[in-house]
């Protein structure tokens, strides 16, 4: 009993401290005055996004970053994506649709269409956006800002989180839970170790020469989770990456429902565990039974103890990720159980290999 006390508390502390190393850092993509006139090429693979991809281009449209193109590729969509964004692009110059082609060899659909993507772009940074995203203005000057400063062949951002139904709030805040809970972001940038590795697909700005030279979604063409795969390759080559909160400058509605949640982050859950089912387990269990430990105990001091460095973690968290911090405490909870859904979903998935997305087999 002892033993798994003070295991669950090392662990609690431990996660704590990341935490507070995080929301002190405050790692967060900062707004910049400055004006830029790179030629930014703004990449969009899309697959069955009819009820969002107009909303991203609408965005574009209006944001103030003037010197840009946009390139869509219709990854053989079976809805109205495809005719959305010819009929948008006749009206707009700097917008362009090409047909993906047929996947083939080892390739993954979204790998493909990026790749795809890279080769048609003519910019001095390539920016991968998904279809069911907003920008806003001061994103893409900013975004290029911080390339210079800190000399990136990749930048990724982690988007604000749009939410609007009960399944979404379950569901879609463990995702910087477990990001902002487990890893100092600064270290990406910091730490040479190519195994200090974080990227969201969302938002993945490059250097577009090192990209034409390295071509990073060829070397990622078979992975799942392709954005933390070509982070750790732009580390292993010797070059900087850097992974930032978005700071409200492009929000995303990953889900729209909790079933479609479960079975998303399903996919990629074990990714953050390098696919190792018996240290996710023995994560869960410290998660889950171990604070069950520490109630059975009774000792009013230990439990209140224990609360308060969940509820401190939840509110911090939450405030970093532009989250409603009293309703991710509400629900902390229901979020944990959520977690443990998705956690047999994906270790089912995994064993099983019939993981699917978007109508493919992955």
């Amino acid at each position: 009993m002892f033993i798994a006390i003070y295991a669950t508390f090392f662990f609690i502390i431990l996660r704590f401290a990341v935490t507070i190393f995080n929301f002190i850092s405050d790692p967060k993509l900062r707004r910049v005055n400055r004006n830029y006139d790179h030629l930014v090429s703004i990449l969009i693979p899309a697959r069955n996004e009819e009820k969002n991809i107009l909303t991203l281009l609408e965005s574009i449209e209006r944001q103030d970053y003037i010197n840009y193109e946009v390139i869509i590729l219709d990854d053989d969509s079976s809805d109205r994506t495809y005719d959305i964004c010819v009929e948008f692009a006749a009206k707009h110059a700097a917008f362009k649709v090409i047909k993906g082609k047929e996947l083939t060899g080892h390739w993954l659909g979204k790998n493909y269409a990026c790749y795809q993507l890279a080769k048609q772009a003519q910019g001095d940074f390539l920016l991968f956006l998904d279809a069911d995203e907003q920008i806003y203005d001061g994103l893409i000057n900013s975004a290029v800002h911080r390339m210079h400063f800190r000399k990136l062949a990749l930048l990724s951002l982690f988007t604000n989180q749009q939410m609007d139904t009960l399944g979404e709030l379950l569901t879609v805040p463990l995702m910087h839970y477990l990001l902002l809970n487990l890893l100092p972001l600064r270290l990406v940038y910091l730490s040479k170790n190519s195994a200090v590795a974080a990227a969201s697909g969302q938002f993945m700005l490059f250097d577009a020469e090192v990209y034409r030279q390295h071509e990073w979604h060829k070397g990622a063409k078979d992975k799942i989770v392709e954005d933390v795969e070509i982070m750790k390759q732009v580390k292993v080559r010797g070059f900087n990456g850097e992974s930032l909160l978005a700071n409200g400058m492009i929000s995303c509605r990953m889900y729209t429902g909790y079933t479609t949640a479960i079975n998303g982050f399903g996919k990629n859950f074990l990714a953050a565990f390098n696919y190792n089912i018996f240290s996710f387990l023995i994560f869960l269990v410290l998660l889950i039974a171990g604070p069950m430990i520490v109630i059975m105990t009774l000792n009013f001091q230990l439990i209140l103890m224990m609360i308060g460095l969940i509820l401190l973690t939840r509110i911090m968290i939450s405030l970093e990720s532009g989250q409603n911090a009293a309703l991710n405490v509400v629900l902390h909870p229901l979020q944990i159980f959520s977690m443990v859904l998705i956690a047999f979903s994906a270790i089912q998935k995994y064993l099983t290999k019939t993981t699917m997305w978007k109508g493919r087999k992955i």
